[in-house]
């Protein structure tokens, strides 16, 4: 019968054999990762070979980049849908020079809420490696660490999820999928929380200021010469919500603009795509116009919530309408704020830096927005251009380019216009005939002479940082809107999560300090974030005892008396550990430490569940610039009977 055999075993070997379609296989592998990069978002260098069995999607972006934050919400719905079959890597391949920092990429990583490993690509390695033309671009690797496809622009859930559905069904069918999750040491459980949480714009009327709490998403109203904050515009959840001031919801909002009466105030919804509408007699909120969506076609006019818009950044009230510096599209927008009309009002939406009439005009992602006293030029900041450009407001105007050279061309230099160089201003605003400009990427603010045609520092060293005093030696971190109100400048700094002031007579910069705030009232341990710290086990005696609780700050901190220390006590067995109501979820204002609480403790052994909510400031000249850290704690107990220690030491480090 063996001979019989030979023939089928031959047949056997010549039949192709069974397995993934060689279409949803790479064919070459994936560079590897050098060894020298800095990674965020993990506690640990990675290579390739950390992720076979999984999909890898790199993301080659820059922070500054309109698409690439455009791209941002995608990629967390992909995460989400395959959470154990995924894994996103961001290569930040910098544009900028500023870009290039290791803790500006953190900062971008908080405020675009990136929950994915990040590498420092700043010398375009792993750009190079894998032939990447433009940002973002992205990547997709198979389980197996071969390149399987390239692909750049927006759009890309619509895009990238049915291949990846199938990618996965077929490389699961051969088991070839590892569904072990995977745990990144994120950026936001490592970084203390603040009062303001990258503020981003801010404008003034009267003796109030607003200010736009950009991921608190949220707006706050407040008086400008004490800081105390007169008004909270928005839940603090991201959403698209109308309604009450307590009601409504914004996400990550940007621009803000009063009317001349000063009753209302209108907001650039940015990460909505919408603008709203803030009436602060009424104290309610409604959309003026933007249905909510990114607009994906460009110069298509709309009405109200019919209208798409993109990435509304900074907005200017003049007479009956609302012009839009519109970052996403590369325009200058045009709302009727009667009607909520919305229409181009400069800029062909091609992105480059082309003078001409204002529908031929090629725009780079304007950021910032306001117009001469005389009514009659906008002067907007053409962010990605490094530029400071005009546009007239009749509709057969020009745009005209004050200081900007090209997308590649940035730097600081001060001098004539023609010589002078920006790095990715966002902010504008008029002061005695002169603008003065919120030189983000520089650290600056900046004042142009518009007369003499010239540019020079009005405040910071240039390098990123925070410190008071003579505007010569203050330091910012990316700030953003300018206003003015009682003769002095408010400068929103972005990084730094607060607002600064410069008084023009001393020329001194200081910090306005926000009181009336609190941005976590109440909290319990179901509700804070982070990782648990278990602290040393104790043994203590059964009977009545004290819990004292101790928190050691930064060197040079102290509590900010102006919130409330959070605390929150639990246990998984109250037969053990008593607490009493009153002390076991309490805000506590004007805290002294230590803390102390009386429990009853019965024979047993248990956890106690420490939870702590820390708002503390800069002790004294820059104690304007408050932070808060949630903390949460675990103490493993052993109560015995008998004499003994009968106290529960619990101590806390703010790091």
């Amino acid at each position: 019968m063996t001979h019989r055999l030979i023939p089928l075993l031959a047949l056997m070997l010549a039949l192709p054999a069974r397995g993934i379609d060689p279409a949803m296989q790479g064919k070459a592998a994936g560079p590897e990762f050098p060894a020298e990069l800095e990674w965020l978002n993990t506690d640990k260098p990675l290579k390739l070979a950390d992720f076979r069995g999984k999909f890898v999607l790199l993301d080659f972006w820059t922070y500054c980049c309109i698409n690439c934050i455009h791209v941002i919400p995608d990629l967390h719905k992909l995460e989400e849908k395959y959470p154990n079959e995924l894994v996103v890597i961001g290569v930040h391949s910098a544009k900028f020079t500023t870009e290039q920092e290791s803790s500006n990429i953190r900062e971008a990583i908080l405020r675009y809420e990136i929950t994915h490993p990040v590498i420092n690509d700043k010398s375009f390695d792993v750009w190079n490696a894998y032939d990447a033309k433009g940002w973002p671009t992205f990547v997709l690797i198979d389980p197996e660490g071969k390149i399987l496809r390239k692909k750049s622009g927006e759009g890309i859930f619509a895009q990238w999820d049915p291949v990846i559905g199938d990618l996965i069904k077929a490389w699961d069918a051969e088991k070839k999928i590892d569904r072990r999750p995977m745990k990144f040491a994120l950026e936001k459980d490592k970084a203390p929380k603040s009062l303001l949480a990258f503020p981003g714009k801010i404008a003034a009327s009267g003796k109030w200021l607003a200010i736009s709490d950009s991921n608190h998403n949220r707006i706050l109203i407040l008086d400008a010469a004490s800081g105390k904050v007169e008004f909270t515009i928005g839940e603090g959840s991201k959403g698209l919500v109308d309604g009450s001031f307590s009601e409504a919801k914004f996400h990550q909002p940007q621009g803000v603009a009063f009317d001349p009466a000063g009753e209302k105030l209108y907001v650039a919804d940015t990460e909505n795509h919408a603008v709203r509408e803030v009436d602060l007699v009424k104290k309610v909120v409604r959309t003026l116009a933007g249905s909510g969506k990114q607009a994906t076609r460009t110069n298509v006019p709309g009405v109200g919530r019919d209208v798409a818009l993109a990435s509304p950044w900074d907005l200017l009230v003049h007479k009956d309408h609302l012009y839009v510096a519109m970052a996403g599209p590369h325009q200058i927008w045009r709302i009727e704020l009667g009607t909520g009309a919305a229409e181009p009002f400069a800029g062909s939406s091609r992105e480059n830096l082309k003078d001409g009439p204002l529908a031929d005009a090629q725009l780079a992602q304007p950021s910032g927005i306001v117009k001469d006293p005389a009514g009659t030029t906008l002067y907007f900041a053409d962010s990605e251009i490094s530029a400071i450009r005009t546009a007239d407001l009749d509709p057969k105007g020009q745009v005209k380019t004050l200081i900007g050279k090209g997308l590649f061309d940035f730097g600081d230099k001060d001098g004539p216009f023609a010589d002078a160089l920006l790095q990715h201003p966002l902010g504008v605003l008029f002061y005695e005939g002169d603008l003065l400009i919120a030189d983000t990427y520089n650290n600056k603010v900046k004042r142009l002479d518009l007369k003499n045609k010239t540019i020079s520092t009005l405040i910071g060293t240039g390098k990123g940082g925070y410190k008071d005093g003579p505007a010569d030696q203050a330091m910012l971190n990316e700030p953003n809107g300018l206003a003015l109100a009682g003769g002095k400048l408010y400068v929103a700094d972005t990084n730094n999560h607060a607002i600064r002031v410069y008084d023009f007579a001393s020329k001194n910069v200081s910090t306005l300090k926000i009181t009336g705030l609190e941005t976590m009232t109440k909290a319990t341990h179901k509700t804070l974030s982070g990782p648990v710290t278990t602290l040393p086990a104790q043994r203590v005696a059964a009977g009545d005892a004290e819990i004292v609780i101790d928190v050691a700050l930064p060197k040079g901190h102290k509590l900010n008396g102006d919130a409330p220390l959070y605390v929150g006590l639990s246990t998984p067995h109250a037969e053990i550990v008593s607490i009493p109501a009153d002390a076991a979820d309490r805000n506590i204002k004007d805290a002294t430490l230590p803390i102390r609480t009386k429990v009853k403790l019965v024979a047993g052994a248990t956890t106690l569940n420490v939870d702590l909510v820390v708002y503390y400031c800069e002790a004294g000249e820059n104690e304007g610039l408050c932070l808060v850290k949630p903390l949460r704690l675990e103490v493993p107990l052993e109560v015995v009977a008998g004499a003994g220690e009968k106290v529960v030491t619990v101590k806390a480090e703010v790091k």
